[in-house]
């Protein structure tokens, strides 16, 4: 393979960026799902942007554990979509978010969609007597000046906050502001048409990869001026990789903390993820320690990745390019017959090798590109993350 080249980050990008081999390694949709759902008030161009809008929305927040039975729900006849909750020692009622009754329903056993249903009145006697027959008797809430009272989430008690800006802070400590300040930043685009990645597209809501909402954070960086050559292709160029990473929470309880790290080799309009290796992920569940969790795993594991070599990760596709496993087709098939593959898909994973190399699988890497390729043509997602997860454990097995 040679040596190992991180390419110049002041050099030009070839011809407007780099050319990659989108046709390796896994597609991940996760990133464009968000791109995709995102309305563009919750789309931001910065990382300041982002984190002074969830900073200053914790500042107006507080959070207290009280008594369901000492909660009152007050519905007037006259307005018969307006349902509030009178908590303990509050001036004024406040106004649950739709997230945040469909958590108290959830937590007193009401079905929330029968409830959004019914007129306010008729809502808040069924929600009341569930509240004061909740045999855990205990909930913490999560409320939010901004005009009105608006209470956000009610969790049980011994929820786990991790506020949103604190992610994001974790995030700015080695991303900047996430527009080129630093070598992370929001990722170019791909064009299909000359397979060609750019790295230097213009930050718009329609490219940004930042997103907030009144209930989460979602963010998504690379390191795309600093291509890593981890090989070549069979036309003689560089296997180009980029490192990326997406991280998400939401300080409410509607998702887990969670971090992801891998390398990939562009992304395109759409925001999906293309060429993915090495995929690696942490989640923490909001429970009690999790606050303390993220500052001793998650934001130390962040850290990490981005001012790691990218040394092991060639190591191990160097390793795999050069573990050859089979040298004949009944080698192949028996290869693959001993690792779970039916005939069918055996068949089809050397097929697949056989149409994008020109050769048939030899080696380690040759056997998780074709897997890989395959998995994409599966439609359900169950089946398409199996076989995906059955390619990593073999380049895992590498030694």
């Amino acid at each position: 393979m040679g040596v190992v080249e991180v390419l110049d980050p002041v050099q030009p990008a070839r011809a407007g960026g780099w050319n990659v081999d989108v046709s390796r390694g896994e597609r991940n949709g996760r990133v464009s799902s968000e791109w995709f759902n995102r309305p563009d008030d919750e789309r931001y161009l910065s990382l300041d942007d982002i984190w002074a809008n969830v900073k200053g929305r914790s500042e107006r927040s507080r959070s207290r554990v009280v008594q369901t039975a000492d909660i009152r729900v007050e519905a007037a006849r006259d307005n018969p979509e307006r349902l509030h909750l009178m908590l303990p020692k509050a001036h004024e009622p406040v106004a649950p978010t739709h997230w945040a009754f469909g958590q108290l329903a959830s937590i007193v056993g009401a079905p929330a969609s029968y409830l959004r249903q019914l007129p306010a009145p008729l809502a808040g006697i069924n929600l009341q007597y569930g509240l004061t027959n909740h045999r855990a008797e205990q909930v913490k809430t999560f409320e939010t000046e901004d005009g009105r009272t608006e209470l956000r989430a009610v969790t049980g008690p011994d929820y786990g906050r991790i506020h949103d800006h604190e992610l994001v802070e974790a995030v700015q400590r080695i991303a900047g502001n996430g527009t080129g300040d630093t070598r992370w930043k929001v990722p170019g685009v791909l064009d299909w048409s000359t397979g060609v990645y750019n790295p230097d597209v213009e930050i718009s809501r329609d490219t940004t990869t930042l997103y907030a909402s009144d209930r989460d954070v979602f963010l998504f960086l690379v390191d795309d001026h600093n291509p890593i050559e981890a090989g070549r292709l069979p036309d003689g160029s560089p296997d180009l990789y980029f490192r990326g990473f997406y991280c998400w929470n939401s300080e409410v309880g509607a998702k887990t903390l969670g971090m992801a790290s891998f390398y990939l080799r562009a992304v395109c309009q759409n925001r999906n993820l293309w060429g993915v290796e090495d995929f690696q992920e942490i989640t923490i569940r909001h429970s009690k320690y999790a606050a303390s969790r993220f500052a001793h795993e998650a934001a130390p594991a962040l850290t990490r990745f981005a001012n790691s070599s990218p040394q092991g990760f060639v190591n191990g596709i160097k390793a795999a390019r050069q573990q050859i496993v089979a040298r004949t087709d009944e080698d192949r098939d028996d290869f693959l017959r001993k690792r779970g593959f039916s005939k069918a898909e055996s068949g089809k994973i050397i097929e697949k090798v056989l149409m994008e190399e020109g050769r048939p699988p030899e080696s380690i890497f040759d056997f998780v590109q074709g897997i890989t390729r395959l998995a994409r043509d599966k439609t359900q997602q169950d089946a398409r993350l199996d076989m995906e997860g059955r390619a990593k454990k073999l380049l895992d097995r590498v030694g």
